[in-house]
């Protein structure tokens, strides 16, 4: 097998991989868009047409998140650093961003909020006070805030680095057969969202007040499933994918890869809503459908790679600038789709659709722009890279 690496920007054109740069940029959008329909799924108590509209869009994008840890596999399994290198250049380059957006972006959103003010009534000021900002600047290294909601990625990105080192010795001696075994395994892990639903209707009241599955209670978090669940799998997945690539034609592609998507979406969207008519106002249960470690979510997951990857785009010089500015996209764009929200609200007679793919075009652009910029200059350079 080939391993695939993607250059930076200064590498010639003809060394790039166009199909991961193309899914790279994919899955980046994606991500702001789904921030985008936040605040339309919001309006579920005040507006059920908006709120339809959010939770269609939404759901169509779940993908995202996933999109991304595939191409971590893509990129880095098996891991040929030897494991102290490999974590002090990976987990070196995501601690420098997560502590200095961690501080930027909630002193931007405190100045946003004081002179500009937001439309959204889904927010809370107080949230955006000097004493709460004053706080954000610190609680960071224990988990993320309102302001850098998408950082909640690093943290996670950070565990997966820790492992990847350690599964490479297995990856490397692994049969195709041994890979299917332990991607059907993880594969029932899907399920889990499922019988969390389920398990309540059919009787289960937990144990001591704890309604954990398959182990799980107050005084022990891993279950049954905990090891072998979750983003490790897409890794993996993205592994054998690339290793293994289905040698089918784009008829028997389309044929699998559409059906599945349509499946996943269908079940994503409407059991969102049927979740929110059952449970409304419960955040906690609303998001289960939404869980990208979920068989829906994999169901549009696994399509959306498999095409992109056998398509073999060609390397194109403006997809690697983009590409190679999506790290940092992700960083920042949390900020731009709050102000692009505030500007189209005010664009009168538009559905919420249209109102969400001009917030999603204004903030990947403009958190373009920033990036490109950032990049040009060496000492902010290695935030956004």
């Amino acid at each position: 097998m080939t391993k695939i690496r993607l250059p930076d920007l200064k590498v010639p054109l003809d060394r790039r991989v166009g199909w991961v740069d193309l899914l790279r940029v994919i899955a980046c959008f994606l991500v702001v868009f789904s921030h985008c329909c936040d605040p339309f799924v919001a309006a579920f108590d005040s507006d059920r047409a908006t709120f339809l509209q959010g939770v269609m869009c939404g759901s169509l994008v779940r993908a995202c998140v996933p999109l991304f840890v595939m191409m971590t596999g893509v990129l880095l399994l098996p891991v040929r650093m030897e494991l102290g290198a490999f974590y002090r250049k990976r987990l070196g380059r995501i601690l420098l961003a997560l502590v200095f957006w961690s501080l930027l972006l909630p002193v931007l959103y405190y100045l946003y909020m004081r002179y500009v003010g937001t439309s959204s009534p889904s927010i809370d000021p107080a949230l955006f006070t000097g004493e709460a900002t004053l706080r954000k600047l610190w609680t960071f290294v224990f988990n993320f805030t309102y302001d850098t909601t998408p950082l909640w990625y690093l943290y996670m990105l950070a565990g997966l680095y820790f492992i990847m080192p350690v599964i490479t010795p297995w990856l490397e001696r692994a049969s195709k057969r041994d890979l299917r075994i332990v991607l059907s395994v993880w594969g029932l892990s899907l399920l889990l969202p499922y019988v969390k639903i389920a398990a309540p209707l059919l009787g289960y009241a937990g144990n001591y007040g704890n309604m954990g599955l398959y182990g799980e209670c107050d005084w022990n978090v891993y279950g049954t499933f905990y090891y072998v669940s979750g983003f490790a799998g897409y890794l993996l997945l993205a592994f054998y994918l690339t290793k293994f690539p289905p040698a089918w034609s784009w008829r028997r592609m389309l044929a699998i890869c559409i059906p599945s998507f349509v499946v996943g979406y269908l079940v994503t969207s409407l059991g969102f809503i049927e979740m929110q008519r059952h449970f409304p106002g419960n955040y906690a249960y609303l998001e289960i459908i939404w869980y990208f470690a979920g068989i829906n979510v994999f169901l549009m997951t696994a399509p959306v790679f498999l095409i992109v990857q056998k398509a073999a785009a060609r390397p194109r010089p403006m997809l690697a600038r983009v590409a190679g500015a999506t790290f940092g996209i992700y960083l920042c764009h949390f900020i731009f789709v709050q102000g692009a929200y505030d500007l189209v609200v005010r664009i009168p007679g538009i559905p919420a659709v249209v109102r969400i793919l001009l917030m999603a075009f204004c903030a990947f652009a403009v958190s373009y722009v920033v990036v490109r910029a950032m990049q040009r200059w060496r000492v902010t350079r290695r935030f956004v890279e």
